[in-house]
């Protein structure tokens, strides 16, 4: 595979990879962040995602696994970081504990 080929298989494949990972993290949410976060529901996601690696794996056209690209980044884009930052997850969050609250740590009323 050499020249245009080969970097078109390069380009399907890195697709096929960010639809797998995509729909990964969709499935790792709760049903109920996607509420939290208010977007749209778990099995949406899901079904959307699932859809784009089928189509990335079986239809090799050029025009709907560009649409799937776009899902798969609307994803990554919109929907992970508002799904993070409801369940606590990514960057922002530091160590602590489980007893501790959003002004800092509970101490039981001491």
């Amino acid at each position: 595979m050499q020249g245009f080929a080969g970097f078109m298989w390069l380009l399907f494949m890195a697709m096929l990879v960010l639809a797998v990972v995509a729909l990964v993290m969709a499935v790792t949410f709760r049903e109920d962040a996607y509420r939290a976060a208010d977007k749209q529901t778990k099995n949406f996601w899901l079904i959307i995602l699932g859809i784009v690696v089928l189509v990335n794996l079986v239809v090799p056209m050029l025009f709907l696994q560009i649409a799937g690209l776009i899902a798969t980044i609307v994803f990554f884009v919109d929907v992970r970081p508002a799904l993070q930052q409801v369940t606590g997850g990514g960057r922002g969050r530091r160590g602590g504990s489980s007893s501790d609250g959003p002004y800092g740590p509970y101490n039981g009323g001491r």
